[in-house]
C-alpha cells in the first residue's frame, strides 16, 4: 500500500468495489447542470432536495456513489446520506468519475 493510498484511500478501487455491488450513481447537481451532461444511467437529485428524498434513496437498498461538478456538493451529500444510514462514497466530479467507471 503506497502512502497516497494510505492517506487518501484508493478511490478507483473503491468505486469498482461499489460498482460490483450494483451501486447507484447519484448526481446532486441542479436539473439544468444534469441536463447539460451526465453519466448515463445516473439518478439526479439536486442537493437541495436530498433531505426530502431520503426515504426513496433508502428503498434503493444499494450502495451510492455521489457526484456533482467538482466534488464539493457530492461530499456534502455523502455526509448527509451516511448520517442517515446509507452506504455512500463521494465519487467527486461527474466527468472524472465517468472515466473511472
Amino acid at each position: 500500500m503506497g502512502l497516497v493510498d494510505f492517506l487518501f484511500g484508493n478511490k478507483s478501487k473503491k468505486i469498482q468495489e461499489f460498482k460490483s455491488r450494483g451501486a447507484i450513481i447519484l448526481d446532486v447537481r441542479t436539473k439544468a447542470e444534469y441536463a447539460s451532461g451526465a453519466i448515463p444511467g445516473s439518478k439526479n437529485i439536486p442537493l437541495q432536495q436530498l433531505h426530502s428524498k431520503l426515504a426513496e434513496i433508502k428503498k434503493w437498498n444499494k450502495p451510492v456513489i455521489a457526484c456533482c461538478a467538482s466534488g464539493m456538493r457530492s461530499g456534502s451529500a455523502a455526509a448527509v446520506l451516511r448520517s442517515n444510514g446509507i452506504e455512500v462514497m463521494n465519487g467527486g466530479g461527474w466527468y472524472s468519475l465517468s472515466k473511472k467507471l
